[in-house]
């Protein structure tokens, strides 16, 4: 039984897709059309149509898995243990000195490339 809805709905999700597709194009071609049109009616118009096709497309198999991720996703998130913040402070700090010392040694580097260079030409 659950092949049967998988299959009615994957012939749905053609007609779908190209719902979504049809309702890009009529947006992105009204925009241009209606270029004489204030910028206001043109953005509504615009939303408008993008939620509708968004809205759309979370109705066919891929969106309904996109959507089934982002919830994931979102639990995920919740279960990170986020660093306080003077954890933050002292490892910006770490991060800071770690590129000012790389800094310093390339200056240096370069430094004695160049006097090297400079000795050897002149």
């Amino acid at each position: 039984m659950k092949a049967k809805a998988e299959t009615h709905s994957d012939k749905l999700d053609g007609f779908k897709w190209a719902l979504v597709v049809a309702l890009i194009a009529a947006a992105v071609t009204g925009n241009m059309y209606y270029s004489d049109a204030p910028l206001l009616y043109r953005v509504v118009g615009v939303v408008l149509l993008s939620v509708a096709a968004g809205l759309v497309f979370l109705q066919t198999g891929k969106g309904q898995r996109f959507l089934l991720l982002a919830k994931e996703a979102r639990t995920e998130i919740r279960k990170v243990v986020w660093p306080t913040r003077p954890e933050t402070t002292q490892t910006t700090l770490i991060v800071l000195a770690a590129v000012a010392l790389v800094a310093f040694l390339l200056w240096l580097i370069d430094s004695f490339l160049s006097w090297v260079i400079r000795s050897l030409i002149y």
